[in-house]
């Protein structure tokens, strides 16, 4: 969901990443805690996770926020600066445009 590896998601949901990709690969399934754990570490809940309820793929600006900062912290600081240098372009860009509404992006 954030383009983390397997390794990554399992690190932040505290499992192992044997017990993870049994998850992933549906050879087991998460107790409810786990599940929990797992959606957190993906910025996302398990609704979104299971395909219940939203389109898949779609985050509200709350989760998209976190889903943005949890995605950061896998950065090294090079790419982080490289990523606040193209945020400050976009913002500079933006100031010079007449403002769009959300819905016409």
């Amino acid at each position: 969901m954030l383009g983390l590896a397997d390794v990554q998601v399992a690190r932040r949901a505290g499992l192992t990443e044997r017990r993870y990709g049994n998850y992933v690969a549906g050879i087991r399934e998460p107790d409810l805690l786990i599940l929990v754990k797992i959606t957190t570490a993906l910025s996302t809940t398990p609704n979104r996770l299971l395909g219940i309820g939203d389109a898949p793929g779609t985050l509200d600006e709350k989760a998209t926020y976190i889903a943005i900062l949890s995605a950061a912290e896998t950065l090294p600081v090079e790419d982080l600066e490289s990523v606040l240098i193209q945020i400050e372009a976009l913002a500079r860009h933006r100031a010079k445009k007449p403002k769009r509404r959300r819905d016409e992006y």
